[in-house]
Parts: structure tokens; sequence; C-alpha cells
């Protein structure tokens, strides 16, 4: 159908992004209907009606003006900081964690939404900083307040993986901002020489033993291994072709723990094998290419830092789900974007979608400005 027949809110969306998005939930989808033995409203109902919902809300997200975003950023952190002392005051507790609020028509988990938050008023501050000065201590101190103050609340909870991943997000921005290497490189050697005291008085029993268990798998197969040794299984049980849908045992059989949130991309490759992974690489490849080129193609230093961060933060969600499941990194129960079951996860990942839209379209807006 010729453009001119389409309306202009629909032609103007990145289609080349949000299709192969949505075959990927849609996969994501016939995932879970095997995971759940072949019923559709246990998982996949949900999550396909979870994306349409949070799919408009990007939309939306992708009309609001450069300064509202700027406006909103201290309220948004503000808010976001109060939810999570609310969590920790009258939060729910499920796996040992106190991490979740029960609104009654959803269970909200704030530190998921902390991600894009951290992202968002880092960039906002290091746009009223001027460049000049990203090379003193001003630039540093208040930006550590910031991302002390949620990172320090989320490791109450305790969630080790939701923190490391708000302070990815928070170092990828002062990064990008211009801030000298060797406060970076200093900071990765003192974390080298404070991480085995860290280990001995700071992690919690259980996040010990999933870092022992991921130095030696096989030490507790049945124990904290449990979860790597099946994951393990299921990956390489699949092959280049998969078993066939449906035909996966180790989710099937229940072998495999979370095969519908941590570990679907496990119960995926069951099924899919080789040829189901590279599918869902290529698409997250995709969404990667595309934020980093709107990232570098952004009219200002806040735009092209709120784009980088926002795309880098849907890295580490895939980066370290694939890792995690592989064997390749301690269990941290950080869910796979677009396939993994869970609202608060498919918010924040589109929330980050539709931020990445709005920088595009103030690309567009400026160039037909200067045109």
């Amino acid at each position: 159908m010729p453009r001119a027949y389409v309306p202009a809110a629909i032609a103007r969306q990145p289609w080349g992004v949000l299709l192969p998005l949505m075959a990927l939930v849609g996969f994501g989808s016939a995932v879970l209907y095997s995971a759940a033995g072949g019923r559709f409203e246990t998982w996949s109902m949900s999550h396909l009606i979870r994306f349409g919902v949070f799919l408009v809300m990007a939309m939306v997200i992708a009309r609001l003006p450069q300064e509202l975003f700027r406006k909103m950023a201290i309220p948004v952190y503000v808010g976001l900081c109060l939810l999570l002392v609310l969590v920790e005051l009258i939060g729910g507790i499920g796996g040992g964690s106190q991490r979740w609020l029960n609104l009654g028509f959803m269970t909200l988990q704030p530190s998921e939404l902390m991600k894009p938050g951290i992202v968002l008023v880092l960039a906002w501050f290091y746009a009223l900083l001027p460049v000049g000065e990203t090379q003193s201590w001003r630039a540093l101190g208040p930006a550590a307040i910031l991302l002390g103050i949620p990172a320090g609340l989320v490791m109450l909870q305790p969630d080790l993986g939701t923190g490391l991943a708000i302070t990815f997000g928070a170092v990828v921005v002062m990064f990008l901002a211009g801030l000298p290497l060797r406060w970076f490189l200093g900071a990765g050697a003192a974390m080298l020489v404070v991480a085995p005291l860290a280990f001995f008085t700071l992690l919690h029993d259980y996040q010990r033993r999933r870092v022992l268990v991921f130095l030696d798998p096989e030490s507790d197969p049945l124990g904290s291994g449990y979860h790597i040794t099946q994951s393990k299984i299921a990956i390489g049980s699949g092959g280049f072709f998969g078993k066939g849908f449906g035909d996966g045992s180790q989710s099937h059989l229940n072998y495999l723990p979370e095969s519908h949130t941590d570990f679907v991309f496990s119960t995926m490759a069951e099924e899919w094998g080789m040829l189901g992974g590279l599918f869902v690489l290529g698409v997250f490849g995709l969404i990667f290419r595309w934020g980093l080129k709107v990232a570098t193609g952004a009219p200002d230093r806040f735009s092209r830092l709120l784009a980088a961060g926002m795309t880098m933060t849907i890295f580490f969600y895939m980066c370290i789900n694939l890792m995690m499941v592989m064997g390749l990194a301690p269990v941290v129960g950080i869910p796979l974007p677009w396939m993994s079951h869970g609202g608060s996860s498919m918010m924040t990942n589109m929330i980050c979608i539709g931020t990445i839209m709005a920088v595009e379209r103030w690309s567009r807006s400026t160039s037909r400005g200067l045109s």
C-alpha cells in the first residue's frame, strides 16, 4: 500500500525494529505456551496483552517533548526512591527477597523502573553540567549520590542483579559524559581489592553459594548448582535444530526451574535449538544497532546520553541473562527481555524503547528545522 494511504502516526514508527520485536514477543509467547504444557492462558496470553499495552505506552512516550523529559527527571527519580522505601516497609516477600508492591491490579517491582530512571536523571545532570567540568570532582560527587541511594536500597532487598543493572546503566552514562578514564580504571582496581572482603561480609549466604557454584557447578549438582546444571543440559540437548516444538523434556518434566522466567532461553533452546537462539540474538542485534544509531545521531548531549543509556540498559538485561543460563555468570535473577514472563521487566524495556523512539523523533524534528 502506498505510504500516502498510511496514517502519519503509524508511518513514522520505526517499523524496521518494531516488527522484528513483535516477532520476538510472538516467539516468546510460543515458548511460554510450550513451557506451560500447551496452556495459552497460563503465561502466553498475559505476555501478549502486556506487550500490547506497553507498546501503546512506548508510542505515547515517543510523542513527549524533550523539555518534559528534562522537567520530569528529578520528580521521577524521587518518586522511584520513595517506592523503593515503601518496598522496605510494606513490600511483598518472595524467594527470600522483599522486592514487590501489590497494587491490586498488578504486582510492581520498583527496582526495575529505576533502571531507566537512573539513566534519565544522570542524562539530565550531565546535560546541565558544563563540558569543561566533567574532568573535575563536581562531575562525580552528585552522580555518585544519585546512584548510591537507589542502588543501596535495592541491595537491601536484597537484589544483587538489579542493583548491578542500575549501577551499569549509571556507569555507562557517566563514561559517555566524558569523565576521566583513570577514574573508571581506579574504581575497577578498587573493586578487585574490596571484592574478597565484600564476598564474606556483605553478600548473603545464598549469594555466596551462587558465586561458588558458578565457579564449580558440579560441587553441588542437586543443591545450589541445580539451576545451572539443568539449564546447560537443556541448551546442549537442543543441538542445532532443537527437539521440536512442545517436545522439550527439561521444562515439561520440571527438571528446569523457572522455565518461564529467568531460564526461558534454556526452554527455547531445547526445543528450537541453535537456530532459535540465532533468531533471538539477531533481533537483539537489530535493537542495539538501532539504539546506538539513534544515540550517535541525537541532536544534543542530553538526547545522546539518554538514548545510549537506555540501549545499554537493554543490553545488560540480555547479556547477563544469556551468560547466566549458559553458566558464564552467577545466577542473579535477571529476565530475558520480551521473552521471559513478567510485567515489571516488560514495562521497563518498553520504557527504554519508547524513550529511544522519542530521541529519534527529536532528531527528525531538528533536521527538519535546519533544512
